[in-house]
């Protein structure tokens, strides 16, 4: 669980820092006109659009970006699009389950690219509900390290709602009921203790282990996923052991 998730909070810096920085500023942007869309373009009364601001903040998006995003979504300037949420599923290679989540103006185009994706890279996707079942909906809280301890962190969102803290290395994630979410956050920011994301996600309720060539595999086909601009978010089951992400560190 570890390597995978040290080795995924290694790839989200570099991420933010080379050639895909456009497309996941597109991203953040596009889940900013949707929630501006879905409860109002107010950030005070709508709590999704809060996140989502803060969100795309924290990945150094430009506030112009932000503002323009928060007026089309909210119907403020006329413009916006009409995005649907569509989800597919599917198994990359070495039987790793995997959950896509679109955000899309075009269904034809978004099915077309997630099946793409699948085909070249040794994967198949799968009848809805044949993968969905291994992940369940969460609230995650991202908090940076800092000088916070596990416990410390525990004491702050336990009455929040917070049902346990993992250790991801450069970050402790905080798992609460998807509904639970602005309260846990809502409590951190009450204690003065930054965080760098808080969102619903689909967290697998059982992970595959994988090898070094099942690691590649499998991280090629979500990278290829992630590629699309129809494509938000890739949930997968992938458990990378630690000797395995040590050994992808260095074969990179």
């Amino acid at each position: 669980m570890s390597g995978h998730s040290k080795w995924a909070t290694t790839k989200h810096k570099k991420a933010v820092i080379d050639a895909k920085r456009g497309k996941l500023f597109a991203k953040l942007v596009k889940n900013i006109e949707v929630a501006a869309r879905m409860g109002g373009p107010d950030p005070a009364g709508n709590p999704t659009l809060y996140d989502a601001i803060q969100k795309a903040k924290k990945t150094s998006v430009p506030n112009d970006n932000i503002d323009r995003a928060v007026k089309r979504g909210g119907g403020l300037d006329g413009g916006g699009v009409d995005y649907e949420t569509l989800m597919y599923e599917g198994y990359a290679p070495g039987g790793v389950a995997v959950l896509v989540e679109c955000l899309t103006d075009n269904k034809n185009r978004a099915v077309s690219e997630v099946r793409l994706a699948f085909n070249r890279n040794g994967g198949n996707m799968a009848d809805s509900g044949s993968v969905s079942y291994l992940f369940e909906r969460k609230g995650v809280v991202s908090v940076p390290r800092g000088e916070h301890t596990e416990d410390d962190l525990l004491e702050v969102v336990l009455e929040a709602g917070a049902e346990e803290i993992t250790d991801e290395g450069d970050t402790f994630e905080i798992l609460s009921e998807a509904t639970d979410v602005v309260a846990v956050r809502s409590a951190l920011q009450e204690a003065g203790i930054d965080y760098d994301s808080a969102e619903a996600q689909f967290v697998p309720t059982m992970r595959t282990p994988v090898d070094l060539d099942g690691a590649q595999k499998a991280l090629r086909l979500i990278e290829a996923l992630e590629d699309s601009d129809d494509v938000q978010n890739v949930f997968s089951n992938l458990d990378i052991p630690e000797d395995v992400a040590a050994a992808l560190e260095s074969a990179q």
